[in-house]
């Protein structure tokens, strides 16, 4: 095996340097990617999240979703929307993390296909 390597890259090291604890299952932004927490990370605390992979998260209760559509994380909610939604500062777009599945209005989860691929955040 290489000397150099590090980890396989779908999972990474995260260094919690928010304010407040990350629960297992969460999605964490790190920088344009997005990915899973593992397990939960206390403040200041190193855990693992996992950049690729489908996971079931928070989707914006009103947002119709076809299935293989790239997805806008909406930072204020914690939660996903359809690409059409308009991005706010701070949120992510792009190749980042697509639906594994439909779901329409009234729907508050998503089955999401993680990537592992950078996307956009709004400035």
């Amino acid at each position: 095996m290489a000397t150099n390597f590090v980890q396989d890259g779908r999972m990474l090291d995260y260094t919690n340097s928010t304010s407040a604890a990350i629960s297992s299952g969460q999605v964490v932004p790190v920088g344009a990617v997005l990915g899973v927490a593992m397990d939960d990370i206390a403040v200041g605390t190193s855990g693992v999240i996992a950049i690729d992979g489908v996971f079931t998260v928070p989707k914006v209760s009103a947002a119709e979703i076809g299935q293989g559509e790239t997805l806008t994380w909406v930072v204020s909610s914690s939660s996903f929307d359809s690409n059409a939604a308009t991005a706010a500062t701070g949120d992510i777009t792009g190749p980042t993390a697509f639906a594994a599945e439909a779901a329409g209005n009234g729907v508050t989860s998503l089955a999401v296909k993680f990537t592992g691929v950078p996307g956009t955040v709004k400035a």
